[in-house]
């Protein structure tokens, strides 16, 4: 009973010290009577027991104060009480019609605050109603109203919020947040400093609500003890806004209010005061809390002045031996006479505290942490030995699926694919002699290519017989293409970023379209400029059926109506079936010109015009291709805006952008170069340096805008999905949690391409044979020179695929407000665009919502490193020809892009195991 005595009466002296020196002599006059002798002794006992460096104990110091003041009558429990019903307000009191009082929690020179319930909300609340004695002051009323205006500019987790004013019966009151805890005057009291890393954190949290504070231009002017609420969650919250302000309207005599004892020198004197003044209160209360001891002690007002202005404090490791030096040197620095020489900001003060991660008090303060903050994230990455070896396993027999499942649904394993590119070059070459061409072209370019017609005839079509049919070669699905010219190529460009050939129009060049089993199927030359003089000539096509492994006898002449593409002075046109498959009727389409075959086609019952056959896109394949090309300009135009704003304020990552600009660059540059036939000649070569390089620029350039633009907002909100990739800009490629980034996005590359074989090998097992579709083989698979340049290609390329969809991410997060939002968000994206474009089947769906699933996972959980990871991995896995024939020409490209997985398995296993022994004893994730 002594001890809640004597804190009561220790926070009636501690109120009256918030009070003006005239308000605190009538206050104290009336608690403790006209007994000023009893006043100094009481005063006196207080202050000597705040000297003491322990808790309360049950000793003379309390029972004698307590006694003392007994006798004189000026403070008992039944006085309290008897306050109580003068006021009015016992429990069960409804006020307004809402708020039903449950009990007194304090009173002291500026309010009265109860707690009580809200009816019409339903929750606690705190009312503080203005004295009695301070309701006819106007400028009480006036500072008690301003309180309301400037509180509820704050909204932040360290700030008590408060809600609104009103009257009862001519009393004004305000309603503010409950708060159940302790303030950090009696805490102290209690314990008399906190220990180290508490002091730290609720240091940093008292920051985070002044920060707050500050930003929303309003000086506190009264930060101390008794204004801190300790809550039952251990959590900091600034309260009492009573004497708060704009920095504009509390300059001059209005400075200085408040409580002496923590005010900065300006302050205290009345000159000018800023946020820098808050600071200074800020270094006497983190000075109270990492000690246990006030910096200034006073026997007057004009003492403390003095102190203020020309005294430095006790050194904290005067009375704390283990003190951090950075406590000591941020305290000092916060105690700095002169305003410019504390810290810039109550952030900076929180940031500078040791412990902590640097990283959530930047958000905890609402600024954008800097680059180096977050790669400086004590976030681990460091996996349990068992789980990295379990990723890595997991990862080898997804392949080894793979290499199964192609054998049975990869066209490469379906139809004859046995001949090498050179060995069809070849067979072309003689094809080309064949039919009377001898010279010998200055330059060649050849590649595989993917046919459309077929496949198309067979998604409107679907049958067993169908699929089945391409196991001969024709029907055609793939096709070996080479154009020869008389002069080197020109190099030009496509829509799509890629490159190309020029087109045949030059004379001497010619075109050869063979099947994979080295049939033609398709010839076209450029006839010569000037006409000879013979120009009766008969034209032999037994060549051209012979090459194509037709029989020239079997078929009939029927009249011609595809039209050539180059000049002719002959056509023919015949008609009979496909050999392979008697039941599908051929058409053979040529001319001739002067003499020499200039047009040989075979047409098949589905194959098309180029007019007809260019346009094959289907509604649905609108809708998804205008929901990306939307996105896309949506962000390049955003982007733009954005970039510029960041670089003059100077939030962008320019550093970061650089360096991935020269990355993006130096790979787009040596893929795409690469990639291109040369020639020995220096104009061309030139030409396709420059060509390369143009790519290169383009795809650095708009990598560099978008980062710029949109990496700001995700350090700013979701800085966690960039931890790795800032350590990693940094040059920290050995951090766990890099390698367990590229380990995990390896895992789910890999994963996401064997979710589309295990979804295709369903779809041939209950849709009979659709499993061909959606496989495309691609032209740099041509050699392996291509297949290198295509994973070259892919590292460039893969940044910028993974860095949009963790800003598409973070663009919900802004909107939705919700983070879990934002990822429901993506995956219905991700969902859609799937379904659009590569699910045919409800066989498939559920592998669609599975892929769609996990690149969430990957994107809103695991962040940029594994989402570039992912997608690099899954971009050559898709460019590649699996099989377990390793003795077939493609082998060689598939040993290519599984030696580059395993090395990323074996880089991410032993990064991420952060020098562990390999056999631990616990399954977890550090």
């Amino acid at each position: 009973m002594d001890k809640e005595r004597f804190q009561k009466l220790k926070r009636l002296f501690d109120d009256a010290n918030g009070l003006p020196a005239e308000e605190r002599e009538a206050f104290l006059k009336k608690e403790c009577g006209g007994d000023s002798e009893l006043r100094a002794e009481v005063e006196k006992r207080l202050n000597a027991f705040d000297e003491a460096d322990t808790s309360f104990l049950e000793g003379s110091a309390v029972i004698e104060v307590v006694s003392m003041f007994d006798e004189k009558k000026t403070l008992s429990a039944n006085q309290t009480t008897g306050e109580m019903q003068n006021v009015g307000f016992v429990a069960g009191t409804i006020l307004d019609n809402r708020y039903r009082i449950i009990g007194l929690l304090g009173k002291g020179g500026m309010g009265e605050v109860y707690k009580a319930e809200d009816l019409k909300l339903d929750q606690t609340v705190a009312l503080k109603f203005l004295p009695d004695k301070l309701e006819k002051n106007e400028d009480a009323l006036k500072r008690f109203i301003g309180e309301v205006k400037t509180a509820r500019r704050v909204a932040h987790q360290n700030v008590c919020k408060v809600f609104d004013i009103g009257d009862v019966n001519g009393k004004h009151y305000l309603s503010m947040e409950f708060i159940d805890g302790d303030d950090l005057s009696q805490l102290l009291r209690r314990i008399g400093r906190l220990p180290s890393d508490k002091a730290a954190e609720i240091s940093r949290q008292i920051c985070f609500g002044l920060y707050a504070i500050h930003e929303a231009g309003i000086l506190h002017r009264d930060l101390k003890p008794a204004n801190i609420i300790i809550d039952s969650n251990g959590k900091a919250r600034i309260t009492d806004f009573g004497i708060a302000g704009f920095e504009q309207d509390v300059q001059g005599a209005e400075s200085r209010v408040g409580t002496p004892a923590y005010m900065s020198p300006e302050q205290i004197t009345g000159k000018e005061v800023t946020t820098k003044s808050d600071i200074y209160s800020l270094g006497l209360l983190l000075y109270e809390i990492f000690t246990g001891k006030q910096a200034f002690r006073a026997d007057s007002i004009d003492d403390l002045i003095r102190k203020h202005e020309s005294e430095t404090p006790t050194d904290p490791s005067t009375f704390v031996e283990n003190i951090n030096p950075l406590v000591e040197k941020i305290i000092n620095r916060c105690l700095e006479k002169d305003p410019d020489d504390r810290p810039a900001s109550a952030v900076q003060v929180a940031l500078t505290l040791p412990g902590g991660n640097p990283l959530e008090a930047a958000m905890a303060a609402g600024e954008t942490p800097s680059p180096e903050m977050v790669a400086a994230s004590p976030k681990k990455g460091a996996l349990k030995p068992r789980i990295a070896a379990a990723c890595v396993l997991g990862a080898l027999m997804m392949l080894v699926f793979c290499m199964f499942a192609a054998m049975n649904i990869a066209p490469q394993n379906r139809i004859p694919f046995n001949k090498s590119p050179e060995v069809l070059s070849e067979r072309a070459n003689e094809i080309v002699a064949r039919l009377g061409y001898t010279d010998t072209p200055a330059d060649t370019n050849y590649r595989f290519d993917y046919v459309d017609s077929y496949l198309n005839y067979a998604r409107q079509n679907p049958s067993l017989e169908n699929w089945n049919r391409i196991s001969s070669g024709q029907p055609l699905i793939v096709v070996f293409v080479e154009r020869q010219s008389p002069r080197y190529f020109d190099v030009l460009a496509k829509g799509d970023g890629d490159w190309l050939i020029e087109p045949q129009t030059a004379s001497g060049m010619r075109t050869i379209l063979l099947d994979t089993r080295a049939r033609l199927v398709k010839f076209s030359a450029v006839p010569p400029q000037f006409t000879s003089e013979n120009q009766n000539v008969s034209i032999d096509w037994s060549p051209a059926f012979s090459a194509a492994e037709l029989d020239l006898a079997k078929f009939r002449e029927i009249e011609p109506n595809w039209t050539p593409p180059a000049a002719f002075d002959t056509r023919m046109a015949w008609g009979g079936v496909l050999p392979d498959h008697t039941e599908i009727p051929l058409r053979v389409e040529a001319a001739s010109f002067q003499g020499k075959i200039v047009f040989f086609e075979l047409i098949y019952p589905w194959t098309k015009p180029d007019a007809e056959a260019a346009d094959n896109t289907t509604t649905r394949d609108w809708v998804g291709i205008f929901i990306l090309a939307g996105i896309g300009i949506g962000i390049i135009i955003a982007g733009i805006f954005l970039a510029r704003k960041h670089i003059k304020s100077g939030s962008g990552d320019r550093k970061g952008a650089f360096k991935i600009l020269l990355f993006v660059l130096g790979l787009s540059f040596c893929g795409g170069f690469l990639g291109m036939n040369h020639v020995p000649s220096v104009a061309p070569e030139l030409a396709r340096f420059s060509h390369a390089l143009r790519l290169g620029l383009f795809a650095a350039a708009f990598t560099w805008l978008m980062y710029l633009a949109l990496e700001p907002y995700i350090r700013r909100n979701l800085p966690e999905l960039i931890v790795s990739w800032n350590r990693l800009l940094a040059g920290d490629w050995r951090d766990p949690l890099v390698g367990r980034d590229v380990l995990f996005g390896t895992l789910f590359g890999i994963a996401h391409f064997t979710f589309i074989y295990a979804g295709k090998t369903a779809e041939r097992y209950f849709n009979e044979d659709l499993a061909i579709l959606g496989f495309p083989v691609h032209e740099s698979l041509s050699s392996l020179r291509f297949s290198a340049a295509a994973i070259v290609n892919n590292f460039g390329l893969g940044i910028v695929g993974g860095f949009m969809p963790i800003c598409a991410l973070v663009i919900l997060y802004l909107l939705l407000r919700r983070r879990l939002y934002a990822e429901i968000s993506i995956f219905t994206l991700l969902a859609t665009v799937e379904i659009l474009f590569f699910t045919h089947s409800l066989v498939y769906l559920p592998f669609t919502l599975a892929i769609s699933i996990m690149m969430t996972l990957v994107i809103s959980r695991f962040g940029l490193v594994a989402n570039v990871m992912t997608g690099i991995v899954f971009a050559s896995m898709r460019q590649t020809l699996f099989t377990l024939s390793f003795s077939t020409w493609y082998a060689s490209s598939m040993f290519l892009t599984l030696f580059l997985i395993v090395a990323l398995l074996a880089y991410g296993f032993k990064i991420s195991l952060a020098n562990q022994p390999l056999f631990g004893d616990k399954l977890a994730i550090e």
